[in-house]
């Protein structure tokens, strides 16, 4: 019960990595409340776990002010926020990515964090304590050809980790990320274009471990990192992709 008593947000938990997260910090005692623009899946993992939920669109203001609202109306406060709801784009030429998904991209990767810690970091300061944590990406770290806006946005995300970590130390508020690897979400065809064994086999090979990343595994690395236990860990951006970046 390593969460027990924490009020916890996770942006995106209603499917792929966040719905890791969502089970792992409810298994660990969290009360956690998820949001999410897919209602259908929010309600499925919220009946599943007995997590509460919350439509929400992160890369909307209101919707992102009434999702903190909600954790301290619901929960009576929030202790870790957990910026997990992102996009990718199909595999493609740099110059042929459309405009509206380039804004949309950065909309959900990039800007939904800085809304989001518009709305909490004034709580967590009033309160000397509180911890983000940012999921970024192996893309930022180490880029995959034809998935270039993908890759600066998660770069965007692991400088933005390091940036609010020293700001932010001084009021007792730990920032930090995790870097996974394509994993088995239903964002791995976006990734590879299409899902085939052949794909699948192409990109297991750039995997050390042989396997790709899953809830699980990104569940078990949140709830450490958000956990008393790393209360001396801020500005780490944690790879969890099998030596993917070796």
């Amino acid at each position: 019960m390593r969460l027990a008593g924490k009020a916890a947000i996770v942006t995106g938990g209603g499917s792929g990595f966040g719905e890791g997260i969502v089970r792992k910090f409810v298994a660990e005692g969290a009360r956690v409340l998820i949001a999410d623009r897919d209602d259908a899946n929010a309600r499925r993992v919220a009946d599943a776990t007995g997590a509460a939920w919350v439509a929400c669109d992160v890369s909307n203001a209101a919707d992102v002010k009434s999702m903190i609202d909600a954790s301290f109306q619901r929960h009576g406060g929030l202790d870790i926020l957990v910026n997990n709801a992102g996009i990718g784009h199909l595999p493609q030429p740099l110059e042929g990515l459309p405009e509206d998904e380039f804004d949309r991209i950065l909309a959900v990767n990039v800007k939904a964090i800085y809304l989001a810690a518009r709305e909490a970091v004034p709580r967590f300061k009033a309160a000397k304590k509180g911890v983000i944590l940012n999921i970024a990406s192996t893309a930022g770290v180490s880029p995959r050809p034809r998935l270039a806006w993908y890759n600066a946005s998660k770069g965007w995300v692991i400088t933005a980790t390091r940036a609010m970590a020293v700001e932010l130390a001084p009021f007792g508020i730990r920032v930090n990320a995790l870097n996974p690897v394509a994993g088995e979400t239903p964002m791995l065809k976006t990734f590879m274009g299409e899902d085939t064994p052949e794909m699948r086999a192409k990109f297991l090979a750039t995997i050390p471990l042989g396997r790709f990343s899953t809830p699980e595994d990104l569940g078990n690395a949140a709830c450490f990192l958000c956990s008393d236990e790393a209360s001396m860990i801020t500005g780490v951006a944690m790879e969890v992709d099998g030596g993917r970046c070796i």
